[in-house]
């Protein structure tokens, strides 16, 4: 009876032994009985109190409301700069429907004072070039009430009308020079686009740019396309003219901006010139002379 027990003990425990070997039974303690593991172990998952059921799933049911809120105050900030943004947005593209139109009137204006330098007669020119002066006076009037409906806020967006400004104030001054030989003062400039309110002027960079770099862009070709039509003293009045500006240019501090650049190229003009006017002069065809004839003069019968 002891021996048959004995067997069915070493059996048990060698289902369940971490090593089933049957020879080191000897070293486990001999006991009256030895507990079965029941199957539902391996089966049924692990026990879970109620309480803990319960806490498991109220905290999963309320996950999401558990997440950060925007507290008032911020959201009410980034509403404020919403609203500004789609404002200042509105307010650019409105802009930029009329600096395209100013565009439009310029390139027309432009293409007027091309035929210049193909001889053609100033006064019959600039006849044509001016009707788009007061084209231009309306829509920077229109453009002016645009930007007072942002007061304090005109270097804001001034980028979006500076170069197309500039070039028009660059053509001004050709077309002025043209008719008198002399610089367009600022206030004139102002006084043509109807730039004259304080709230909406004419900037000086833009001004310095347009009537003196820009415009002297144009001098050297002027110049060239004179003396072959037989004008041998424009290099002389045109040297005068932009001697002159480049001396009273230099009183300006100028900075490594922008205008620098520009006023740079204008001596690069200033030397094309002298170039054209040593020309003629060493070929004897230049008249002498040092007196500044008017301008408006040339090309007339």
């Amino acid at each position: 009876m002891k021996a048959a027990f004995r067997n069915a003990y070493c059996f048990t425990l060698s289902r369940y032994s971490i090593n089933p070997n049957p020879t080191i039974l000897h070293l486990v303690p001999a006991i009256s009985t030895f507990p079965s593991l029941p199957s539902s172990v391996f089966k049924n998952p692990p026990f879970r109190s109620p309480v803990t059921a319960t806490l498991c799933s109220t905290s999963m049911a309320s996950g999401d409301s558990d997440a950060p809120q925007t507290s008032p105050s911020l959201e009410k900030q980034f509403e404020k700069f919403r609203v500004q943004l789609e404002d200042s947005g509105s307010l650019r593209e409105r802009i930029r429907a009329v600096v395209l139109e100013i565009e439009s009137a310029t390139r027309l204006m432009q293409a007027s004072l091309l035929l210049v330098h193909q001889s053609k007669p100033i006064p019959e020119v600039l006849e044509k070039a001016k009707t788009q002066i007061n084209v231009l006076k309306d829509l920077f009037n229109k453009l002016a009430e645009v930007v007072r409906e942002c007061p304090g806020q005109y270097y804001r967006y001034h980028g979006d009308w500076r170069t197309e400004t500039q070039m028009v104030v660059s053509l001004l001054a050709f077309m002025h020079w043209l008719e008198t030989g002399t610089l367009l003062m600022h206030t004139e400039a102002e006084e043509k686009l109807g730039l004259n309110d304080s709230d909406f002027g004419l900037d000086v960079e833009d001004y310095l740019v347009g009537s003196i770099c820009f415009m002297s862009n144009e001098m050297p070709r002027y110049v060239v396309n004179q003396v072959t039509a037989g004008d041998y003293d424009c290099p002389r009045k045109v040297l005068k003219f932009l001697t002159d500006l480049h001396a009273a240019f230099r009183m300006l501090n100028l900075r490594n901006d922008f205008l620098r650049k520009k006023f740079d190229t204008m001596k690069y003009d200033l030397r094309r010139v002298e170039e054209v006017y040593y020309d003629v002069k060493i070929r004897g065809l230049a008249t002498s002379g040092d007196s500044v004839e008017d301008q408006g003069t040339q090309g007339q019968p």
